[in-house]
């Protein structure tokens, strides 16, 4: 059985061929030796979250500052040809990071210091959106891809297995009041699923409420924590993009 990838162990990764955004430069922000995130996704190609939770004020020592962002992205954009893209990514969700907002500032400083084409973007778990300051740091990204794999409570339990005082409604609200986002969406089966005729139709309901400019449905592309999910077929993706776009929200499987 194939594992589940190695956690990222620096603060820049990449760049990295993302099917997504095409050649991506990562910015992880959080601890390089453990995973902490406030999702313990079933699919997760990190593993099993080993603190999950949605304060990380245990855990600032283990990650970077501000200062450290900055000085290591340009220290690496010097170094190589310019990337497609600057992404927050990595070892759990980039918005927790109690900084996370000044570290936007930093990064965006640095690409207008360097000049460099590159968009600033993050793939993220949806999880900080309820918070004002982390909508108005978003904003100041070119693209927010931004997580919804549920269309009720139990489902988001079933499949992210969120840390205590997550809620899914504060989710969906959050992510229309930041508008002008990309959804993330994946499907599995096999073990536990999130893919029936009845998951999607309470899916595509909070996908209305959001109102994505762009919905990427997809699945699997690595080993997933839970050894026993498979992946959904592309022609089962492609069924999801078409009741999209009944919907008018625009969208591609992958």
């Amino acid at each position: 059985m194939e594992e589940p990838l190695a956690l990222q162990k620096g603060l820049i990764y990449g760049p990295v061929n993302s099917r997504r955004l095409g050649r991506s430069l990562g910015i992880n922000v959080m601890p390089t030796g453990y995973k902490v995130c406030s999702f313990n996704c079933v699919y997760c190609h990190y593993g099993w979250t080993k603190y999950l939770k949605g304060d990380l004020s245990e855990h600032l020592k283990d990650m970077p500052t501000v200062e450290d962002v900055e000085r290591e992205l340009e220290k690496t954009l010097r170094g190589i040809e310019p990337p497609q893209y600057i992404t927050f990514s990595g070892n759990g969700e980039a918005t927790l990071h109690p900084d996370f907002a000044a570290m936007v500032d930093a990064v965006l400083a640095v690409r207008k210091r360097l000049r460099s084409p590159a968009r600033v973007a993050i793939l993220s778990n949806s999880t900080g959106v309820s918070d004002e300051s982390v909508r108005q740091a978003l904003h100041r990204l070119d693209v927010r891809i931004m997580k919804l794999d549920a269309g009720t409570a139990q489902v988001l339990d079933r499949i992210n297995r969120p840390a205590r005082g997550v809620s899914l409604d504060e989710i969906v609200t959050g992510l229309g009041l930041l508008g002008d986002v990309t959804l993330q969406s994946i499907f599995v089966e096999g073990g536990v699923a999130n893919c029936s005729d009845g998951d999607i139709d309470t899916w595509l309901a909070q996908v209305e409420r959001i109102k994505p400019t762009f919905a990427q449905v997809y699945s699997l592309e690595n080993a997933p924590a839970m050894e026993t999910l498979v992946g959904v077929p592309i022609p089962r993706l492609e069924a999801v993009v078409r009741r999209l776009e009944s919907i008018g929200v625009k969208a591609a499987a992958y």
